[in-house]
């Protein structure tokens, strides 16, 4: 359920006409639903009531403050890849003790701020790595906490850009490995193994790879037990897709369903790392026709919002939803609504029926709450978009719209010019 819905053809988020908040805060912009999120992160939780776990938001996949402090009063953990991630979670209130990071390429200095921070635990993803934790927490005199991510080959039926639990990927440790870098880190003196942990993909529709993965962590787990490793935690990170067109995901009551039947008798607490299946939904981007334009073969629509903006359709082929964020109930038409930048790439859909837009009209790009304004960029020097939330009848710009000197922050004139 999301809270995105017409009133006498007006799209409303919550309580609020969209266009009355494009009239104040100017186009494009990103538009939060309060009610989705907390609902589905609730829903999301109640699920694995009866099991002891912990739901560590995926911060890649949404970093906004405001966003984060949402899950921060609520309870909620954060997955992150980055000091930068970490730092974010820690300003909008997440407890340390609720914060896993992950990430193939951790830091020296990042490192640091984590241990600094005490953070739950690290995934790590190599043997260097883990011998430079083990030398950086050493010099800090302390113990870092660690899980080992595992590897578990399993084919998670996504993008392959998406997938990240095949040996031809840069993520975790070998299935084959695993012990051998248990072993290695029980003679650490400064790492402390709790954990066993995988994630293998995002965007996922099917409960069986999850299930296979499992499985295999579940193997592990016993071998781990008879070395007499004190594994607290299992992660099983996050991935579980969502609704863009067609694709039926199952609900997190059936995936927490099926989870339990492998690991309702194990002494252990279960790590999971929502992300896309939380926010994915609760987000849009609103954006306004400049200009259409015909050519023998093509109608396009270009509007204010590009690539920059929101770069999946580009990066992934990924589809999302067009409406219009005031119905006309004229015939549709077929189009490519494409961006100002200068990128064949810069489309949001290609050869799709839509409403006939004309200049001015307000568009809303649905299903962008995740991976979008994570992923956006600067390029052709162009400001990245404001973020608003609407909370029953109010909104709230949650992010300012980048200036012109915002894009030439730090940047300086050497001397020698």
């Amino acid at each position: 359920m999301h809270y995105f819905v017409y009133k006498n053809d007006d799209l409303y988020c919550e309580n609020v006409p969209i266009a009355d908040i494009a009239e104040q805060i100017g186009t494009p912009f990103y538009l939060y639903s309060y009610a989705t999120i907390t609902r589905h992160f609730r829903v999301f939780g109640d699920a694995f009531n009866d099991l002891d776990h912990l739901t560590c938001f995926s911060v890649k996949s949404n970093s906004s403050l405001a966003i984060l402090r949402i899950f921060a009063l609520h309870g909620g953990g954060a997955d992150v890849v980055s000091g930068g991630e970490l730092f974010r979670a820690l300003r909008a209130g997440i407890a340390p003790d609720k914060i896993v990071y992950s990430g193939v390429g951790k830091t020296l200095e990042e490192m640091k701020l984590a241990l600094n921070s005490n953070i739950l635990m690290f995934n790590v993803e190599s043997d260097q790595e883990l011998q430079l934790l083990n030398i950086t927490a050493k010099d800090m005199g302390c113990k870092a906490t660690i899980a080992i991510r595992i590897n578990p080959e399993v084919e998670p039926k996504t993008h392959p850009y998406l997938a990240t639990g095949h040996s031809e990927n840069k993520f975790g440790i070998p299935l084959k490995d695993s012990l051998n870098t248990y072993e290695s880190a029980k003679q650490l003196e400064n790492i402390d193994v709790k954990g066993i942990s995988c994630h293998i993909g995002s965007q996922l529709t099917d409960i069986d790879p999850f299930l296979e993965a499992l499985r295999k962590l579940k193997d592990i787990l016993k071998e781990l037990t008879k070395m007499a490793f004190d594994i607290k935690f299992l992660n099983l990170g996050g991935g579980l897709g969502i609704t863009y067109s067609n694709e039926k995901p199952p609900h997190p009551l059936e995936y927490a369903k099926a989870l339990k039947e492998i690991i309702r008798k194990d002494n252990i607490t279960l790590i999971l790392e929502p992300g896309r299946v939380i926010i994915g939904n609760a987000g849009i981007l609103v954006t306004r026709v400049l200009y259409t334009k015909s050519t023998k073969n093509k109608r396009f629509i270009i509007v204010d919002a590009g690539m920059n903006d929101l770069i999946r359709p580009t990066l992934y082929n990924s589809f999302h939803a067009i409406q219009p964020v005031k119905m006309t109930h004229s015939e549709m038409l077929v189009a490519d609504l494409v961006g100002p930048v200068c990128e064949t790439g810069d489309f949001f859909v290609k050869d799709k029926k839509m409403p006939p837009f004309k200049s001015g009209d307000l568009v809303a790009i649905m299903s962008a709450g995740a991976y979008s304004f994570s992923m956006a960029s600067n390029y052709n020097s162009r400001p990245r978009p404001a973020e608003v939330m609407v909370k029953g009848k109010l909104f709230s710009l949650i992010r300012s719209r980048e200036t012109y000197n915002d894009l030439i922050h730090g940047e300086v004139f050497p001397k020698f010019l």
